[in-house]
């Protein structure tokens, strides 16, 4: 049984379709990226999930349970960190902290000092003083304290410099490792790039493409350096190439992934003396997608179809 099952998920607010027919998965013990712009529909995926907002249709459960008839039972058995945290003033971080992890009917004293250690965190000060970055880190803190069984965490390094974004990272392979899930809502392509089994792509509250990187990478292309005995003709007729530069005796160009091999076979007959090859990125995958002109998905990423 999957631990998250969303089927034909639509949320409308008056005439605004917020979610179109969203369907998504979640595994055991898999961190699935759940990416997308601003505005695409990933919070108010993860507001229906929370059992906060009932769906228009469809069918989503957490557990094999109802999202919005059993949001008590499920939630003793998930952590939610959100993007962006309003915390009690008065009461300092190691308060809020504790009193988010007893909510859960869970105390792990000896993971929240790790945590705050970890963190770099002062866990003495009131909650007014914090800046963004140590709000969030009050939060996951307090997550990763809980004994969760699925870990929703929507934007969880708004606000963290790197240092701290590397140990957040850390963190989510110790809960790989566990057979713990994670659904990661992000924008940081790298962040998900590092961290996910597989990703699920939203635009304007539709998903539009779900798989493991490895096959969603034939959505890409890979960055070519090339260096050759003899000069290469007809380059330009090939399947596949983009925005040849060439520099002195130097060839670069990107080739659609698919096309890869065939573009080194035909490169290889001229005398290979140089090659470098940059894997394609998440980046350029999201691009491709959230691009809506042509013009505009070939700016920095070819020039030619």
């Amino acid at each position: 049984m999957n631990v998250l099952e969303i089927n034909n998920l639509t949320k409308r607010f008056g005439k605004f379709t917020a979610l179109d027919g969203v369907n998504l998965e979640v595994n055991k013990g898999e961190v699935f990226g759940f990416i997308g712009p601003n505005g695409a529909g990933k919070s108010t995926t993860i507001r229906v999930l929370l059992g906060i907002l009932k769906p228009t249709n469809g069918d989503v459960k957490i557990f094999g349970k109802d999202t919005w008839e059993d949001a008590v039972d499920i939630h003793k058995h998930i952590a939610y960190v959100p993007g962006d945290l309003n915390l009690w003033p008065n009461l300092t971080g190691g308060e809020v902290i504790d009193l988010f992890v007893k909510l859960r009917g869970t105390s792990h004293k000896n993971r929240r000092e790790e945590l705050i250690n970890k963190f770099d965190f002062d866990p003495t000060k009131k909650c007014r003083t914090y800046s963004k970055g140590n709000r969030q880190k009050v939060a996951l803190i307090a997550a990763f304290s809980s004994d969760a069984d699925l870990y929703i965490l929507d934007e969880p390094t708004s606000g963290l410099d790197p240092l701290m974004e590397n140990v957040f990272q850390e963190c989510i392979m110790d809960l790989k490792k566990q057979g713990k899930s994670v659904l990661l809502s992000s924008h940081i392509l790298s962040e998900v790039e590092k961290l996910c089994d597989r990703v699920g792509i939203i635009r304007k509250g539709k998903i539009i493409e779900t798989g493991s990187l490895k096959e969603l990478r034939h959505l890409t292309r890979t960055q070519i350096l090339v260096e050759t005995k003899q000069p290469v003709p007809k380059l330009h007729d090939l399947k596949g190439i983009h925005e040849i530069i060439k520099q002195d005796q130097e060839l670069s160009f990107q080739v659609d992934t698919e096309e890869l091999d065939q573009v080194i076979r035909h490169i290889s007959q001229y005398g290979i003396i140089k090659l470098e090859s940059a894997p394609p990125a998440l980046e350029d995958l999201f691009m491709r997608h959230y691009d809506g002109t042509d013009k505009a998905r070939d700016t920095g990423a070819g020039g030619k179809h």
